[in-house]
């Protein structure tokens, strides 16, 4: 078999790091990761990681080599009652496109959805990236148009937490 996927381990931080570095060069973005060797160590392969992440390796003339990946975590919906699972980046390394490996990894990612209970599978997509759209649709994905992507970070973020009142953990404070 010369595509073989598995669950990454702590090992293949570099790997994940090169990856994230290629798909923010591909979505013109290139300055914009911040993210560390030492980020991802720390919330990927710790006791309770916040994302999972599967690497796709190729077989070729110079041996097995790293050629794309799936990067993902759990939500939950609660108007479903159940997990959902949301594909935050999915990758191929340029060299190793059209060989069916972006399609074995989202169908690797949708395995995992169907083995956990997960009536969701979402992600995002740009709206210039009609490689991927038509790749998506030909899949059988929904793009729901109707929804708006929010996002707040920095200083904005700083300024909403300064209003929070604070959680009680006391469980009298219900009464």
């Amino acid at each position: 078999m010369p595509t073989l996927i598995r669950k990454a381990v702590a090992a293949d931080v570099p790997v994940i790091l090169d990856f994230i570095r290629g798909l923010a060069i591909y979505e013109r973005e290139p300055d914009a990761v911040t993210a560390t060797e030492a980020d991802l160590l720390r919330d990927g392969f710790g006791p309770e990681p916040y994302f999972h992440c599967l690497i796709a390796e190729h077989d070729g003339p110079e041996g097995r080599r790293p050629a794309g990946f799936a990067f993902y975590f759990f939500n939950y919906s609660t108007w479903t009652g159940r997990p959902g699972l949301y594909l935050e980046d999915l990758f191929v390394n340029t060299e190793f496109r059209g060989l069916g490996i972006g399609k074995a990894l989202l169908a690797q990612v949708a395995a995992i959805a169907v083995e956990k209970g997960c009536p969701r599978l979402q992600w995002e997509v740009l709206d210039w990236n009609t490689p991927a759209v038509d790749f998506y649709a030909a899949l059988g994905a929904d793009f729901l148009d109707e929804w708006r992507n929010v996002r707040m970070t920095g200083e904005a973020i700083q300024k909403l937490a300064a209003l929070a009142p604070g959680l009680t953990e006391n469980a009298e404070a219900r009464s």
